[in-house]
């Protein structure tokens, strides 16, 4: 009773206090065009083509090894470029997962330092778009460290906005799967942070439009977005993207996460989690790895590493918290780390990352974009967590 007690008035102080902060309700311009936005976000640059030699070994000290030169090399390629957009929005995540893993703080300052900058603003000259809103997670990330409420009140007050939203029959609010990463994790991390359970019921509202337009009760994957429904690969079979699963995938991790473990909406969650695990782990290929078309691999000359690094998070966060089963999971975590590990550069590049884009395609090998790092990262930091519990040896459990 103290606790919850406790809890209801440190809410309340922090809506009090934002109260008392200024809240941009108008727009902010978005600064750069999107050519701009793909340049900073990555490219193709081929550079020193020499591989890293990295131990693909289930001990801390090699998975953080290679964490330390992914990040590094990406933090000094980009941080100049650091900017409000969804591409960075996953590399925001996982420099700071890399800094908790490695007890380096200077990936977590980078952070800090570039949402400070940012003002803690969000870009939203798109009304509602989820693209837009990603960032908020790290912005809230760092909340929780230091509970200074300027930095997610402009996360709150999209939010806020949100929830008045009505229905639009004509096109969900998140009618592309990436969504599902880039919004509803946020939505119910405020909710635990101000105990306002409006954000999480409007989440589960939304997620559950998407799921009912874009999910495929049969083959457990999401379409990319209804434009593909109907479309089919060069085999004939159905056009399911690899990084837009990956998307799904990782934002259910990072969504279950957010909710309390007894709340009556997780149990959903995890199981639509499982079910979507199952079917993608069947699709692993045999360097480890997944191509861009989910259903068509052979038909992509190379694999795809931000969908496999998201797949990699994934599975990884669901076996730490027990979710899956350690013996069937682990090996397949592990397999792709291995082949992860076999498209990292000696200088650090992480290649194999296809360009923004909506559908399968075709990429070159140095091909290296800050998504792709970030889920890399988030990956890195679970396998570190599972090696601590002895990786495929262990026995289930967390």
């Amino acid at each position: 009773m103290l606790q919850r007690r406790l809890l209801s008035r440190s809410a309340a102080l922090l809506c009090s206090a934002m109260l008392l902060t200024p809240i941009a309700v108008s727009a902010q311009e978005k600064p750069m065009p999107f050519d701009s936005i793909k340049a900073a976000a990555g490219d193709e640059d081929p550079g020193d083509t020499t591989m890293a030699k990295l131990s693909p070994a289930m001990k801390s000290a090699d998975i953080r090894a290679a964490i330390k030169k992914v990040a590094d090399w990406q933090a000094g390629h980009s941080q100049a470029k650091f900017n409000q957009d969804w591409t960075y929005a996953p590399l925001y995540l996982g420099l700071l997962a890399a800094s908790k893993t490695t007890g380096d703080a200077k990936y977590h300052d980078a952070v800090l330092q570039a949402s400070e900058k940012f003002q803690w603003k969000l870009w939203a000259t798109r009304q509602f778009h989820a693209d837009d809103e990603a960032i908020g997670q790290a912005y809230e990330a760092l909340y929780v460290e230091k509970k200074d409420p300027v930095r997610i009140a402009d996360t709150k007050a999209t939010f806020d906005r949100l929830l008045q939203r009505p229905d639009d029959p004509q096109k969900d609010l998140w009618w592309w799967c990436d969504a599902l990463f880039m919004a509803p994790a946020g939505m119910a991390r405020m909710s635990a942070i101000t105990g306002n359970r409006a954000y999480l019921d409007k989440m589960d509202h939304e997620w559950n439009l998407t799921t009912e337009h874009l999910y495929d009760k049969g083959e457990h994957l999401y379409f990319r977005d209804n434009s593909y429904i109907g479309k089919t690969e060069k085999n004939g079979q159905k056009i399911f993207w690899g990084r837009g699963n990956g998307w799904v995938l990782g934002g259910l991790a990072n969504t279950i996460t957010a909710m309390d473990k007894n709340d009556p909406l997780r149990p959903k969650y995890v199981a639509l989690f499982r079910e979507m695990s199952e079917r993608v782990a069947g699709l692993q290929q045999p360097d480890g790895l997944w191509h861009s078309g989910l259903l068509d691999q052979q038909a992509y000359a190379l694999p795809e590493i931000s969908g496999s690094a998201f797949f990699t998070y994934a599975f990884a966060w669901g076996v730490n918290q027990g979710i899956l089963d350690r013996a069937k999971y682990a090996p397949v975590v592990e397999k792709a780390w291995a082949g992860m590990l076999q498209h990292v550069y000696a200088d650090g590049r992480l290649g194999c990352i296809q360009p923004i884009g909506a559908a399968p395609g075709a990429f070159g090998p140095t091909s290296s974009y800050v998504y792709g790092v970030g889920a890399f990262l988030l990956a890195g930091a679970e396998l570190d967590r599972m090696a601590a519990h002895g990786g495929a040896a262990a026995k289930h459990g967390k």
